[in-house]
């Protein structure tokens, strides 16, 4: 199963944008979007390239998803939450 994980553009270089992921920074490529996308938009992204445009509709609803499956109880949410701290900690 792939899992694509929403985040916020900070700022955006050429074909690249440095997007937070729960305070988390990487650099993703936003060329394989047809979609305009500015500082402070939501995209989700897979292994370094944005997928998707989050609708600013449906980024609540979305952000709260995400959220409940980080949660303490979940295993999956345990192993997403260990890679964030441990690739925060490589910066």
């Amino acid at each position: 199963m792939c899992l694509g994980v929403p985040g916020k553009i900070i700022k955006i270089e050429g074909v690249g944008a440095l997007v937070d992921f729960w305070g988390a920074r990487r650099w993703i490529r936003l060329d394989t979007i047809d979609e305009e996308v500015t500082p402070g938009d939501y995209v989700l992204a897979h292994v370094g390239f944005a997928i998707k445009k989050i609708p600013p509709s449906e980024i609540e609803a979305t952000l709260d998803m995400y959220s409940s499956l980080l949660g303490d109880k979940d295993l999956m949410g345990t192993d997403v939450r260990d890679e964030i701290k441990a690739t925060s900690e490589d910066q």
